[in-house]
């Protein structure tokens, strides 16, 4: 786990702001979903108000983070399946790196909801795909581009803890594909710094990332059996 931070925006003040930010009164379900509401929305708030230069910054960085981690830990990109995102709501943009990886042999995938309450689905991705207007709005590719199963799958964060806990947007969607998906594929949160909450109350349901990586670099990884 890396101990350096270093910050291209202010760290979020939400724990100055709300006594209740990291310790909800009570555990029960329906207090961490009020709680989580509640953090999504500061957080989300946080990141959009970021300049668009400091986007970039971060973007950039996460990126040469993120060759970095894939050389280090698994050699060669060529041949591999690597799940990407595509970026809303102010998240960190990979797509020039998802398009370089591309060139140099990765297979790439993007995500998308094609049954509402299901897993994710992932379908194969290059620069001619044509894509279409998914769930939220999304591009995602087409359903005659083929069906893949990642070895490597990134999932962008609103919020993360130090146990590897992600806080998305509410729908369960990742949880549920990481429960259902075989053979699990290695999992890494993008995100940004400043969005480290001290836990997210973890649910039953809620399944812990491999690796949470920020424009920091590797925030905190699991040594732990999955």
């Amino acid at each position: 786990m890396s101990t350096h931070r270093t910050y291209v925006s202010p760290p979020c003040l939400a724990a100055e702001m709300d006594p209740a930010y990291s310790d909800p009164n009570a555990d029960a379900p329906k207090d961490v979903a009020r709680w989580r509401r509640d953090t999504r929305g500061q957080l989300r708030t946080a990141r959009d108000t970021l300049r668009v230069a400091e986007r970039d910054t971060i973007s950039h960085a996460l990126q040469t983070h993120l060759r970095t981690l894939l050389t280090q830990r698994f050699g060669s990109v060529r041949g591999r399946i690597i799940s990407f995102y595509w970026p809303i709501k102010a998240e960190p943009d990979l797509r020039p790196l998802m398009a370089a990886l591309h060139e140099e042999g990765a297979v790439i995938a993007l995500p998308l909801v094609e049954q509402k309450a299901a897993p994710l689905v992932f379908r194969h991705w290059t620069p001619q795909t044509r894509m279409q207007r998914g769930d939220w709005n999304i591009p995602v590719p087409p359903p005659e581009a083929d069906r893949l199963t990642p070895a490597i799958t990134l999932a962008p964060l609103v919020g993360w803890d130090d146990d590897g806990y992600r806080l998305g947007y509410g729908g369960g969607y990742f949880d549920r594909t990481l429960a259902a998906v075989s053979p699990r594929p290695f999992t890494i949160g993008i995100g940004y710094q400043a969005a480290r909450l001290t836990t997210i109350h973890p649910q039953p349901h809620d399944i812990p990332l491999d690796l949470i990586l920020t424009e920091a670099g590797i925030a905190t990884e699991r040594t732990a059996p999955q």
